[in-house]
């Protein structure tokens, strides 16, 4: 028969401490996603290039990426990239630019739907009003793209909050990695995994109805 006594004093105790690394936690995810935004871009317009080799540029990065395990590509950012440079990377900066590159590989897929999603009409349009191609591309498309591609983007920034827990195995001080130093000196793994578990449910489950309904809100627009 289960036996335990428990223990949450040894939580709320160290509640502080945690909340600094929920704040940790969120500080990268923001990070992360406007640089994964950014980059998603890039390769989303490398992807629907009109040049051989910029298309399969893009396309092989992100079929690359898309493809092979996040935590081992931010492995490969923290221990190799250091060997090929010569330099020493911070645990932090190897965590946002792995999380950053594995997440743009995705959000360029949103953002390259997104463009193709606007009808081939108004790019037509954009012509016939004397816009140069990249006029008609930042005036025209690229706001109704954007448009099109918000509530995918939040959902973006939720992965990304449990991505970050990653972290944690290079030693970034994120509320997951606080969790496992907290337990390690208390030895209540249940109560503080349990707790850690719970805000983590608590952040992303909200956001989640947020986007569902929002995106219900665009369908029906």
């Amino acid at each position: 028969m289960f036996k335990y006594q428990f223990r949450w004093d040894t939580v709320w105790n160290s509640f502080d401490f945690l909340m600094g690394g929920l704040q940790m936690t969120l500080i990268i995810s923001a990070i992360t996603l406007v640089l994964a935004m950014l980059g998603g871009l890039v390769i989303a317009l490398l992807d629907m290039s009109r040049f051989r080799a910029l298309r399969w540029t893009g396309i092989t990065f992100g079929e690359i990426i898309r493809n092979t395990p996040i935590l081992v590509q931010l492995l490969w950012v923290y221990y190799v990239l250091p060997i090929v440079f010569g330099v020493r990377i911070e645990a932090l900066v190897a965590l946002i630019i792995g999380l950053a590159v594995y997440q743009a590989s995705f959000i360029s897929e949103v953002y390259r739907s997104g463009i193709q999603s606007v009808p081939k009409g108004h790019r037509e349009a954009a012509q016939v009003l004397g816009l140069s191609p990249l006029q008609g591309f930042t005036r025209i498309v690229l706001p109704q793209a954007i448009r099109m591609t918000l509530p995918p983007l939040a959902s973006n920034f939720v992965q990304l909050i449990k991505f970050s827990s990653l972290g944690a195995v290079i030693s970034v001080s994120e509320i997951t990695r606080r969790g496992m130093e907290l337990s390690a000196t208390n030895f209540r793994p249940l109560e503080t995994f349990t707790f850690i578990a719970v805000v983590y449910f608590f952040i992303c489950w909200p956001l989640a109805m947020v986007i569902r309904f929002w995106e219900r809100r665009l369908q029906a627009q």
